[in-house]
């Protein structure tokens, strides 16, 4: 993206900004995110860090839009639930009324004690249906096509950085994100709104 603009960076000072800035960019543009759908898809893909695999939780809906993610060193109950509380909470105005995921145990265990919890209503269906993540699986290629492209992880911590940035950007071109507010699209106007939301202004 910079090669166009005709300017080059060396790729040490992109990782480093993507490691100051796309957690702090992940976090504010939460409220700018809208959510249409109350019926979510749930399933982890394989990340390699530092040679070994760790386990990337994610959460779209029907329509295709990025609800949340998380990545964790494991694949349990405990993880999964771990994720779930942590989408159902940054969701809050949204708490859906299904959960499809594939047959794995982990994920019925795990939203059994958040409804004994009290975090999600007890109506709440959680459908084991593999061919409605068919969705969530091809997104799953399409992240995993960009974090290929990397020199590779080396710490949990720089991989969910460099994973918070890629998702970001991705909502991005999902159309995610409610310009429309501002009275502006396309690629300029996302600059722009990013500038503003660092109080950055040309």
């Amino acid at each position: 993206m910079m090669i166009e603009r005709g300017v080059e960076v060396d790729h040490s000072t992109l990782y480093r900004w993507i490691q100051r800035y796309a957690p702090e960019l992940e976090k504010k543009l939460h409220w700018y995110k809208r959510s249409r759908s109350y019926s979510w898809r749930v399933d982890e893909t394989y990340i390699r860090v530092k040679g070994k695999w760790k386990y990337l939780y994610r959460a779209i809906d029907k329509d295709g839009d990025t609800h949340d993610f998380y990545l964790s060193a494991t694949r349990n109950t405990k993880a999964a639930k771990r994720f779930l509380s942590k989408a159902l909470k940054r969701n809050k105005r949204y708490v859906p009324v299904s959960i499809s995921s594939d047959k794995a145990p982990t994920y019925g265990e795990a939203i059994r004690e958040l409804k004994a919890e009290g975090k999600i209503p007890n109506e709440l269906l959680h459908r084991q249906i593999k061919s409605l993540n068919n969705r969530l699986e091809g997104d799953h290629g399409k992240l995993k096509r960009l974090i290929k492209s990397t020199l590779g992880f080396q710490t949990m911590k720089t991989a969910y950085a460099t994973i918070k940035g890629f998702e970001v950007m991705r909502m991005f071109r999902k159309g995610q994100f409610r310009l429309w507010m501002l009275g502006e699209t396309g690629p300029i106007a996302e600059a722009r709104f990013i500038n503003r939301l660092f109080g950055v202004y040309a």
